[in-house]
């Protein structure tokens, strides 16, 4: 005879398994984008992580200040990877038991 705490275990696991499975399927799907220079440059990127494309504005670009495009495409990568990582922390949040809590948990994923 099976133990009712111990179904009652796996049968949280499994919804637990599921409903992580689901949210990361949605980041997959997820589209970010981050800009630097008021729009002028833009990283998008899945709500994985995968960098999808950079657009650059001509006007910024000049072969006389290579760096500042440097720059811009530098902090358009970071703040669409810190988009990213918001995201995925909520979605991570919200498919787990702990979220429910309001329990941190570490970006593992």
């Amino acid at each position: 005879m099976r133990n009712p705490i111990q179904a009652m275990l796996e049968s949280q696991v499994t919804k637990f398994q599921e409903s992580l499975a689901g949210a990361m399927e949605e980041l997959q799907q997820s589209e970010i984008t981050g800009s630097a220079g008021g729009g002028a440059v833009r990283a998008r990127m899945t709500g994985d992580g995968k960098l999808l494309d950079v657009e650059i504005a001509a006007e910024v670009v000049d072969p006389q200040d290579v760096e500042l495009l440097q720059d811009l495409v530098c902090a358009a990568l970071r703040d669409a990877l810190a988009k990213t990582a918001e995201l995925k922390r909520e979605k991570i949040m919200s498919a787990t038991p702990l979220g429910a809590m309001g329990i941190d948990v570490p970006d593992i994923f």
